[in-house]
C-alpha cells in the first residue's frame, strides 16, 4: 500500500474526547507534528473522523 503523511494543523482544544484520542492514536502530539504511515483502511477511517484537524499528502 502507499504511504501518507499526516500533519496536525489545528488544535484539539475544545474538541470531543473521541477526536482527541483519535489524533493521539495517529501519533500526533503538537500542532505541525507529522507522521508517515501506511494507508490502510483503519488509518483512512481515523483520518476521515478528524479531517478538519489534519492535512494529508501522499508520499
Amino acid at each position: 500500500m502507499s504511504k501518507i503523511k499526516i500533519t496536525l494543523i489545528k488544535s484539539v482544544i475544545d474538541r470531543t474526547e473521541r477526536q482527541k484520542r483519535t489524533v493521539e492514536a495517529l501519533g500526533l502530539k503538537k500542532i505541525n507534528s507529522s507522521v508517515e504511515v501506511e494507508a490502510n483502511a483503519a488509518i483512512i477511517g481515523m483520518v476521515r473522523k478528524v479531517n478538519h484537524l489534519v492535512a494529508i499528502e501522499n508520499i
